[in-house]
């Protein structure tokens, strides 16, 4: 097979990804990435032109997972290129090319069970009482710094949740806002009292910089100064700023709090189920990691506290 005919097929399925499955854009380039070093490593595991997708066996696709691991990749990234491969053999077997049946016979790796970092009540309080420290100077930099924290904590949002949020997607009265999650899926999610106190001054502002700057009207939530849309960089930024500087682990981002949000709901007596809806899960087993680290946190507390542990 020849590079173009694979970067064809790739290009199809990509294609299938975006206007049939409506993936966002950040799917559609791992997708992307994941298959261009699958036709990498074909080329360079069979030769420019002496191999085919339809007779490539499964002892090809596990040497595909050794080359990946040999390049530093760890099981959880091995998995979602195996992910990819499978989704891609897929669709190729639907539009009628035989002999796809290999990527069947090829088992994922076990991934290593990490548990996912947040930030313990204590840091959060500490956290937020910098944040409405800084934000009460009356900058609109602070101020909306603040909604970032309130909006990622308190409803759990995904960061690219949170980057795509319009301001026509807030209810403030009924303490709503409607997000746009993965594939393309919308929810609706509660907000805080807290929240929508940090956001009416911060709207107030944004109008002032939205009639200062001029120029087609903004609809985004979250503003930069120069009235365009805050940048997903940005708010990770400004994100891990807040937490380098209030709290005590390194490696906390934006994602840590989302998980904290989760957390903290499973530690107060919440329903796994109603935290799976307030994330946008689609499978409960997604949800379930957070009952892990629940279950940490009190095995911790118990051995630290209880005097024959």
């Amino acid at each position: 097979m020849k590079e173009s005919e694979m970067v064809s097929h790739v290009n199809q399925f990509l294609e299938h990804l975006e206007y049939e499955r409506n993936l966002s854009a950040s799917t559609l380039t791992s997708y992307r990435k994941d298959l261009l070093d699958l036709s990498v490593f074909f080329i360079d595991h069979f030769g420019l032109t002496d191999w085919d997708l339809s007779t490539v066996e499964r002892t090809d696709l596990r040497a595909f997972m050794g080359w990946c691991e040999r390049k530093g990749l760890g099981r959880r990234s091995i998995a979602r290129k195996l992910s990819a491969v499978r989704s891609f053999y897929k669709f190729l077997s639907a539009g009628g090319m035989d002999g796809m049946e290999s990527i069947s016979l090829v088992r994922t790796p076990k991934s290593e069970k990490k548990l996912p970092k947040y930030v313990t009540k204590n840091e959060i309080d500490i956290v937020f009482s910098l944040a409405e420290s800084k934000a009460s100077d009356g900058s609109f930099s602070n101020t909306r710094n603040l909604v970032v924290l309130e909006l990622l904590y308190g409803s759990g949002l995904r960061l690219a949740e949170l980057y795509g949020l319009d301001v026509e997607n807030l209810d403030l009265a009924g303490q709503l806002a409607k997000v746009l999650g993965k594939g393309s899926k919308e929810r609706i999610v509660p907000i805080t009292r807290s929240t929508v106190s940090a956001l009416k001054p911060y709207l107030e502002m944004r109008s002032g910089l939205l009639d200062h700057v001029g120029g087609a009207p903004e609809s985004a939530l979250l503003l930069n100064p120069r009235g365009s849309r805050l940048s997903r960089s940005s708010i990770q930024k400004i994100i891990r700023k807040l937490l380098a500087d209030a709290a005590t682990r390194d490696g906390l981002s934006a994602h840590s709090l989302r998980h904290s949000f989760a957390t903290h709901l499973l530690d107060s007596g919440a329903n796994l189920i109603a935290v799976k809806e307030l994330l946008g899960h689609v499978s409960l087993s997604t949800t379930q990691v957070y009952v892990h680290v629940s279950k940490e946190r009190l095995l911790q507390v118990y051995k630290n506290s209880h005097p024959r542990s």
